[in-house]
């Protein structure tokens, strides 16, 4: 097993992530791809599974959400092959692959003025005004006929294409007082001029290697070109876009990946549309958990009952970044209760429960943070400021099993660009790996 003790190689490692990652199906596949070179069998879940002890498997949901799951060795002699005897729970981690962006509508282009924008929405609580005068592209998935039947492939148009351009401060003299921003008439990125050749959804086409007619529909959302970077007197930083969440997606999987379990069924799930609320089929508040589990269960032939005896002596981890506290702001974080950069794993604490972190919980991370040996820190919010709602308490409504909101602390939460500690996610790794040795 992989020892992440190099903050650096551990940095960079992330920072491929995410640059190969511009969308939710992007990550997913990156993931995939990670597993099966790490010996992973991909399921079906429109097959019949068939398991065994020692297995490593996992499956995926609209391509934008996948799970993970390794299955111990066998550990009692006289129970018989595929017996799961010994097997004490279910180790789980949760992350999310989206991060707030503009989704492409269909009929995307509008022309007017010799110029031709694209037509987005929001999609998430992004702060729109860092999407301004960036280099943009496109990145997602279309949907085409092959042989009679659907099918979906990734495109990302790789180059400088796009940019939301800002109104000149001599247009808007109190623009430095402050600017509310509207979705549908000042984020429209600029595509190209009204007289401009290839059309939008032409362009797309030939990425995806399809005819402009054969597209039946597509799931695109803008992203920024710039690439993730070290940055700081001594390297200390992280500047990227979508640390939210990719960060923890990257930690809990690479762990995952190169980790073998001992006691328990090690799981790794990515969802997809936390930034909108997880109420989708594969989101946090969707049955792709449960689901998974109950197949495992089914595989071996176990009854209702074995699982729910399981879920009982179960942990989740939900992974889900946090806020440090800000250089420049301080005074919005808790007087106390306020991460800093590379200072560690976060554990998330909410009174009203928005996180579903409890005094159990929380002792059992600290003590797995000793055993890793990574520091450990805690956030609470002001008590007059509202939080986010992360995945932790929509999960276990799904799946009743004791669970702990953690993140890796970040500077800027929903920018265009985020900042994190560049020593962090070595941390969340090795973290991660000592659970999963478990």
């Amino acid at each position: 097993m992989k020892d992440y003790r190099d903050n650096e190689t551990c940095t960079e490692e992330l920072l491929t992530f995410i640059q190969e990652s511009p969308s939710a199906f992007h990550a997913v596949e990156r993931i995939k791809q990670q597993l099966l070179s790490e010996g992973y069998t991909e399921l079906k879940e429109a097959e019949e599974w068939t398991l065994s002890e020692g297995g490593r498997y996992f499956v995926t949901r609209n391509d934008s959400s996948i799970a993970a799951f390794a299955i111990p060795e066998g550990t009692l002699q006289g129970e018989g092959q595929n017996s799961l005897a010994g097997v004490k729970g279910f180790h789980i981690t949760a992350a999310h692959s989206d991060s707030p962006a503009f989704k492409i509508k269909e009929n995307p282009e509008m022309a007017g003025e010799q110029y031709v924008r694209l037509n987005t929405e929001k999609y998430g609580g992004m702060i729109m005004s860092t999407w301004l005068d960036r280099a943009l592209s496109v990145a997602g998935r279309v949907i085409f006929l092959q042989d009679k039947k659907l099918t979906s492939r990734l495109v990302n148009v790789d180059r400088d294409m796009l940019v939301i351009p800002n109104l000149a401060i001599h247009m808007g003299w109190d623009m430095n007082k402050g600017v509310e921003y509207n979705a549908q008439t000042d984020m429209l990125p600029l595509y190209g001029e009204a007289c401009g050749k290839a059309g939008f959804m032409e362009l797309i086409a030939e990425e995806a290697g399809v005819k402009p007619e054969e597209i039946l529909a597509h799931d695109l959302f803008l992203y920024v070109r710039e690439k993730g970077k070290q940055i700081g007197g001594n390297k200390e930083f992280v500047l990227s876009p979508r640390l939210d969440d990719l960060q923890c997606a990257f930690a809990s999987s690479t762990a995952m990946a190169k980790s073998s379990p001992k006691d328990y069924i090690n799981v790794c799930v990515i969802f997809d549309n936390e930034e909108v609320g997880s109420g989708t089929r594969q989101g946090a508040d969707s049955t792709f958990l449960t689901d998974v589990l109950a197949r495992i269960q089914e595989a071996f032939g176990k009854p209702d009952s074995w699982l729910r005896q399981k879920i009982a002596d179960s942990f989740l981890i939900s992974a889900d970044n946090a806020h440090a506290i800000h250089p420049n702001h301080p005074e919005k974080a808790d007087p106390v209760n306020k991460p800093v950069l590379n200072g560690g794993i976060v554990i998330k604490y909410h009174g009203a429960q928005r996180y579903a972190t409890d005094a159990i919980t929380a002792a059992q991370v600290k003590e797995l943070c000793r055993e890793a040996d990574v520091p450990v820190q805690v956030y609470s919010n002001r008590s007059d400021i509202a939080g986010g709602v992360t995945l932790g308490n929509i999960s276990v409504a799904h799946v009743s099993v004791p669970t702990v909101d953690i993140g890796l602390p970040q500077l800027a939460m929903h920018s265009a660009l985020e900042t994190a500690g560049s020593r962090d996610t070595a941390y969340a790794v090795r973290m991660f790996q000592t659970f999963f040795a478990k």
